[in-house]
C-alpha cells in the first residue's frame, strides 16, 4: 500500500504517513488535501523542526512503461510505487500520419511559396521525438515527487544483453561482425542448413520455400534460425513444430 505525501504549509516534504493517519489529520482539520494524485496532504502551520527520513527514488525503464518506486534504505519499506506508461507509439504514429499527409500536399499542384530546402539541421545529441518523450515523462515525474517527498538518492536500473556472448562465450574482436549468415544469403543458407530437403517429407528437387516456425503474422520474428524451408503441397498438412532439423 503507498502511504500519502505530506508536506507543511511551507511545502515542505514531510515523512509519507499511513492513508489512516491522513484520513485522520482531515477529520480534525488539522491539514487539507493539496494534490490528488500522488494524493497529497498540506498541514495547516509550520513545521521546520519535525524530523525526516531520506529516501530513494529508484527508476525501472522500459520502453512501453517505467517502474518507479520510493524505498527507505535504512529499514527496506516501499513508501510509494508507481507505473508509468510512455507515449512512444503513439507518438511514433502521428509522426507517421503527418508525413503522409505532408507528402500528399506537397504533390498537389497548390504550393503558394517557393520551395525550401536544407532548412532543417539535427544536433549532435538529437534522439527521436518517441525517446525524447520517454525521457521528459521520468524527469517530469521525478521532479514531482522531489517536491513532495524527503528524496536524497536516485537509483536506476541499467540492463544490457549480449546475445552474441549468450551463444558463444569466446565471441570477440571482429567475430561480432560476421554472424551465422557470414558469407551466406539468408535463403541459401537455409537450404544448406536442411541439406536442400524439405523439413516434413526429407523430399528433393522441388520448389522449396521459406517458411517461419512461427508466423510473423501472429507475432513471430524473422531471425533464420526461426525458419525452414518447405514445399506447398505438405506444408498445410503438418504441424507447426513437427518437423526435423529444430
Amino acid at each position: 500500500m503507498s502511504k500519502v505525501f505530506v508536506i507543511d504549509t511551507n511545502k515542505r516534504p514531510l515523512d509519507p504517513i499511513h492513508p489512516a493517519q491522513a484520513r485522520q489529520l482531515l477529520r480534525n482539520k488539522k491539514a487539507a488535501v493539496f494534490k490528488r494524485f500522488p494524493f497529497t496532504i498540506i498541514f495547516k502551520e509550520s513545521r521546520p523542526d519535525s524530523p525526516v527520513k531520506a529516501l530513494r527514488i529508484k527508476i525501472d525503464p522500459g520502453s512501453k512503461a517505467t517502474g518507479l518506486a520510493l524505498v527507505n534504505d535504512i529499514t527496506g519499506v516501499v513508501v510509494f510505487a508507481a507505473e508509468l506508461q510512455h507515449r512512444g507509439f503513439a507518438i511514433r504514429e502521428s509522426l507517421t500520419s503527418r508525413r503522409q499527409v505532408r507528402r500528399g500536399r506537397r504533390a498537389r499542384k497548390t504550393r503558394y511559396r517557393q520551395p525550401r530546402f536544407n532548412n532543417r539541421k539535427r544536433s549532435d545529441r538529437w534522439l527521436a521525438p518517441s525517446l525524447m518523450s520517454r525521457v521528459y515523462n521520468i524527469k517530469t515525474w521525478v521532479k514531482r515527487l522531489m517536491k513532495l517527498a524527503p528524496i536524497t538518492a536516485i537509483s536506476q536500473e541499467l540492463v544490457l544483453f549480449d546475445t552474441q556472448l549468450m551463444q558463444n562465450p569466446e565471441i570477440s574482436g571482429k567475430e561480432y561482425q560476421q554472424g551465422t549468415l557470414a558469407g551466406y544469403e539468408t535463403r541459401e543458407y537455409l537450404l544448406e542448413k536442411f541439406v536442400r530437403k524439405c523439413v516434413y517429407c526429407d523430399k528433393q528437387d522441388l520448389p522449396l520455400q521459406i517458411e517461419h516456425i512461427h508466423p510473423r503474422a501472429k507475432g513471430g520474428s524473422a531471425p533464420s534460425g526461426k525458419s525452414k524451408v518447405t514445399h506447398s503441397k505438405v506444408k498445410s498438412k503438418n504441424p507447426i513444430n513437427k518437423f526435423r532439423g529444430l
